[in-house]
C-alpha cells in the first residue's frame, strides 16, 4: 500500500478519524486549561484584594514573576522553578508539549490525513504529570496553609488529586478509550444521581 493510500485510509475510516478529532480536540483544551491553572497561581498568591474591574495584585507581581519572561506563561513557570517546585528538565518537557500543541492546533489535517504524522498521546500525560507537580504543591504549601481543614482528618498527602487533574485524566482516559467499559463515567454518574435522589412518592 503506498503512502497516499494509508493516508487516504487514515483519514476516511470513521473511528480513526472520530478518535484522532477527539484526541486532538481535548489536548488542545487541556494545554489552555493548564496555561490557566498556572498563570491564575503567582498572580493570586500576590493579590492584595479586589476591585469592580478585577483583582488587585501587587506591584511584586510584575518584579518576582512577569520579569523572569516576557510570557506571562513562561514567567509563571520560572517562579515554579524558583521555588523549586519544578526543574529544568520540567521547563524542557513543556517546551516539547508547546510545540506539539501549535503543531495540531496550527495543521490539524496533517495528523488527521498523514499516514506520517500521528498524535502524541504521551504529550498529553506528560501535560497532565506537569500540572500535578504543580497543583500538588500548591494544595500543600498554600490552600492548606490557609484552610488545614479542607481535607478530611487522616487523609494520605500522597493519594490526593487535585480536581484539575482529575478532570485531565478522566478526559485522557476517555479519550483513548481506557474506560473499563464505553460510557463507564458517565453511566457511574447518572447512577450516584439517581441514588441521592429523594424519592418522589
Amino acid at each position: 500500500m503506498t503512502e497516499t493510500d494509508k493516508s487516504w485510509e487514515k483519514f476516511l475510516h470513521p473511528e480513526t478519524l472520530r478518535n484522532n478529532l477527539i484526541a486532538i480536540s481535548l489536548f488542545i483544551t487541556a494545554f489552555e486549561m493548564f496555561k490557566d491553572r498556572v498563570v491564575e497561581k503567582p498572580e493570586s498568591f500576590f493579590t492584595n484584594g479586589f476591585k469592580e474591574d478585577g483583582l488587585i495584585v501587587d506591584e511584586e507581581y510584575k518584579t518576582e514573576v512577569l520579569a523572569l519572561s516576557k510570557s506571562k506563561l513562561y514567567a509563571s513557570l520560572l517562579w515554579f522553578k524558583k521555588l523549586e517546585v519544578i526543574d529544568e528538565s520540567d521547563i524542557v518537557i513543556f517546551d516539547s508539549i508547546r510545540q506539539h500543541r501549535n503543531e495540531v492546533a496550527h495543521e490539524p489535517m496533517e495528523f488527521l490525513a498523514n499516514s506520517k504524522r500521528n498524535f502524541d498521546s504521551a504529550k498529553f500525560q506528560d501535560l497532565i504529570t506537569l500540572l500535578a507537580k504543580i497543583e500538588k504543591w500548591w494544595l500543600i504549601n498554600f490552600e492548606l496553609s490557609i484552610d488545614p481543614d479542607m481535607l478530611p482528618e487522616g487523609a494520605n498527602l500522597d493519594e490526593v488529586l487535585p480536581g484539575p487533574i482529575w478532570s485531565l485524566q478522566l478526559m485522557l482516559d476517555i479519550a483513548q478509550g481506557n474506560e473499563p467499559e464505553e460510557g463507564y463515567y458517565y453511566k457511574a454518574f447518572k447512577q450516584a444521581k439517581s441514588n441521592n435522589s429523594p424519592n418522589e412518592n
